[in-house]
């Protein structure tokens, strides 16, 4: 900068001594103004640059070394579908997220480390602890929990660093999700099925055990059913005694055989059945018996259409009993048609008690 100055001044000095000869020359100046000029284009600018010296005073110079600029430190990393176990085998969750961490102060001459790795190896640690306790089905309430639980800075083990999570995300493949799906629907359907059945089962009890296990019970249904119509229950007892035996695989007491003829018009069945083949057993040809002397009381007789149809209802209702070789040997006995169920312009005789 001093230099800057000394060059000022001599050009300055240099440019006035010219312009004072160039005025000296036209004015015709005397001989002795000429030495007395260059005089003071030497003295004055000497006096002038001394008095700024001594009024700025001396200006410093410092010299700085020119450094290049630290590169700023990542504190941050990007995983992307990381697999960690769920609580069910072969269903794992893709867990992604942003890993961030700052490091701990380490005393001097510790060893180099990778802290991304660090950081990352403690959060999917973290991250693991909690999905391998939860079911794949609920993944995104799963990864709300992450959310929070990986939302603060902790410690990793090895405590160079701090490190936590943002950014989570957690899912499952789209072929486990189908198969999550359709086993869900498997399992309501199932929970369905197991309500029907346990409703026929009980169904069933309740016609085995209270409504059809005796003549004396049948009845007794019979007669809520009709609103304590008793001559109508009455009407219907030869039926209902015919209907119980043949649920029970019994007899027909011998106090109501007398009371069926009766109401039926006929002298009493004997106790063979002609239609019954001679080698089977006594008990269930003797219910066939009975099943095919009521149909003939109520007038479905040989040959009429509606007998075989009402004769397969019943074996139905006795093989909800747990009566399946007496229902078969009816259907036998009475070959039904392949279809149960009447034509929709056929309307039956007459009611079934049990309808």
């Amino acid at each position: 900068m001093t230099t800057a100055r000394k060059t000022t001044t001599v050009f300055l000095t240099v440019l006035s001594g010219l312009l004072l000869s160039i005025v000296g020359l036209t004015q015709r100046w005397p001989a002795w103004a000429w030495p007395l000029l260059a005089v003071l284009l030497l003295v004055v600018p000497a006096v002038v640059f001394r008095i700024a010296a001594m009024r700025r005073g001396t200006v410093p110079v410092v010299f700085e070394e020119q450094l290049t600029a630290a590169p700023v430190e990542r504190t941050e990393h990007r995983v992307s579908k990381v697999v960690l176990p769920s609580k069910w085998a072969d269903y794992d969750f893709a867990f992604s997220a942003t890993v961030r961490w700052y490091l701990v102060d380490t005393p001097a001459g510790a060893r180099v480390l990778n802290p991304a790795g660090l950081a990352v190896d403690a959060v999917l640690k973290r991250a693991r602890a909690i999905t391998e306790q939860r079911e794949p089905v609920r993944a995104s309430l799963v990864e709300q929990e992450l959310s929070g639980a990986l939302s603060r800075m902790l410690p990793e083990p090895t405590g160079h660093l701090q490190a936590m999570a943002e950014n989570i995300q957690l899912v499952l493949a789209e072929q486990d999700r189908e198969r999550l799906d359709k086993l869900a629907d498997v399992r309501k359907d199932e929970e369905v099925w197991v309500h029907q059945r346990k409703y026929e089962q009980s169904r069933r009890r309740y016609l085995g055990e209270d409504v059809l296990k005796n003549t004396g019970s049948a009845v007794v249904w019979w007669l809520t059913k009709n609103d304590e119509h008793v001559e109508h229950t009455v009407n219907d007892l030869a039926l209902l005694a015919q209907l119980t035996s043949a649920a029970n695989d019994t007899n027909i007491p011998e106090r109501l055989r007398d009371l069926i003829s009766q109401q039926a018009g006929e002298p009493t069945t004997p106790d063979f059945p002609r239609e019954e083949p001679p080698s089977a057993p006594q008990g269930r040809e003797t219910a066939t018996m009975h099943l095919s002397d009521f149909l003939n009381s109520i007038g479905f007789t040989d040959g009429d259409v509606r007998r075989p149809m009402l004769a397969a209802q019943i074996a139905g209702l006795i093989k909800e009993q747990n009566r399946h070789e007496t229902a078969e040997e009816i259907q036998h006995h009475f070959d039904p048609p392949a279809s149960l169920a009447p034509d929709d312009d056929e309307a039956p005789a007459s009611e079934s008690p049990l309808a």
